[in-house]
């Protein structure tokens, strides 16, 4: 959606009749943020004392988050409550170093270091369904993919396999996430907040505590030491690398680790369910292990990202005036770029709402930058974008030929929060099937 205005013009602002009637209908802040997108792909929409921009056409997504991120900034993060100083919610130099230390773990030949464990938690989540399969028992299909999500990032934090105690314990990391504000400008009483959540966040610590402390005698897993033991070496030599951070940056890849990965394949097994045709294209792409199937796979999770982006609204803060598109943004303005809306935006994605993995087929998922971008855009795109992949696509590898969940029940309603998540439990049967 072409958006260019005459330079320095005013953006274009919802009014208060077209809020006034979301009031009084769905009050679902995404229905707010549809509603403004109609003014075009950069509009204004009034959430507290002053207008936010939300941009969702492609050439201001490029320029906000890729072309000029000194100028639109991360200010903090909501999920600070739950994770403190990591690299998610850090800004300035302080998320550089952070960045730095961590990049080279989660891309390229850092991957590769964990590829093992990502495959071992893969043939444990294929042992679970074959055993459901065999006695016909009822699983929870979400809870699965959350389970098999954590175990991969857990071994690749610590080099054990995620234990029954742990996974119940970590629970609470869902718990504090859904205690969150629902929109990054929400207005929220941290101090309250916090007591709200102390009992979960007492629970996160103390699993945190102790990973830390078994890293530091140097009690490595059976796969060996994993990216921990980096933070606590970095803490040695480092000033800045307190206990404290060490736990921030720890709970953070825990948490933005496996949520964000367990949804996308919670939607991609919904998607399925309705367009079984998609899962007999992929498997038909090629052999088992060729670069056919696996181009296939991956096209399955772009899919599922474009309609499910893991950050569905990427929030930014401008800290100069500046002409976007050709309007003009003052300093001090609050900024929503929505991956979601960018995603379903019929001028860039034919009949958007269908799901087509054929779309991403032999296409260069770079070449559609600020079309398509579920893992944000620029300096501060997800750190775990290439491992979420990874994961994402061994776990098919090993379930998509041999399972079909056969669902009792599905979600019929969609939240948006940390992430854009089906909204309840996926009961079903697990088939036993083959290529």
């Amino acid at each position: 959606m072409a958006t260019t205005a005459p330079h320095g013009a005013p953006v274009p602002l919802l009014d208060s009749a077209a809020v006034e009637r979301w009031r009084a209908t769905s009050g679902a802040v995404v229905d707010l943020l549809t509603l403004a997108r109609e003014l075009g792909g950069v509009s204004g929409v009034r959430l507290g004392p002053r207008p936010t921009v939300l941009v969702t056409d492609p050439e201001a997504v490029r320029h906000v988050l890729a072309l000029h991120p000194d100028r639109y900034v991360k200010r903090s993060h909501r999920a600070r409550v739950l994770v403190g100083d990591g690299v998610l919610s850090a800004t300035g130099e302080a998320w550089k170093r952070q960045r730095r230390l961590l990049q080279a773990q989660f891309t390229g030949a850092g991957i590769r270091r964990y590829e093992e464990r990502i495959a071992a938690a893969a043939r444990r989540a294929a042992e679970r369904w074959a055993a459901a399969a065999r006695t016909g028992a009822p699983t929870d299909v979400a809870e699965d993919l959350r389970f098999f999500a954590l175990d991969t990032i857990w071994r690749s934090l610590t080099g054990h396999p995620l234990d029954e105690a742990t996974n119940r314990e970590l629970a609470a990391v869902e718990a504090v996430g859904a205690a969150l504000p629902s929109t990054p400008s929400a207005p929220a009483d941290m101090e309250a907040l916090r007591a709200t959540v102390a009992a979960d966040l007492a629970r996160i610590d103390a699993v945190a505590a102790r990973a830390i402390a078994a890293a530091r005698r140097g009690e490595a897993g059976p796969d060996g030491p994993g990216v921990l033991r980096v933070l606590v070496d970095a803490g040695e030599t480092r000033r800045e690398y307190t206990d404290q951070l060490i736990r921030d940056e720890l709970v953070t890849l825990m948490a933005a680790g496996h949520e964000t990965t367990a949804t996308t394949l919670s939607w991609l097994y919904l998607l399925l369910d309705r367009h079984p045709e998609a899962r007999r294209w992929a498997l038909d792409a090629g052999p088992e292990g060729s670069p056919e199937r696996e181009n296939a796979l991956r096209a399955l999770v772009s899919e599922a990202c474009r309609l499910y982006p893991s950050a569905w609204l990427i929030p930014r803060h401008a800290t100069e005036d500046d002409t976007l598109t050709g309007y003009r943004i003052e300093a001090g303005t609050d900024i929503f770029v929505c991956p979601y809306l960018t995603h379903r935006d019929p001028a860039l994605w034919p009949d958007p709402e269908r799901f087509d993995p054929t779309r991403f087929a032999g296409v260069d998922r770079s070449s559609r930058q600020g079309a398509y971008y579920p893992f944000g855009l620029g300096a501060r795109a997800c750190l775990g974008a290439q491992f979420a992949m990874r994961e994402t696509t061994e776990l098919l590898r090993h379930l998509l030929p041999a399972f079909t969940p056969a669902f009792r029940a599905t979600p019929a309603a969609t939240v948006f929060g940390f992430t854009v998540r089906p909204d309840g439990p996926m009961p079903a049967t697990i088939t036993p099937d083959g290529p």
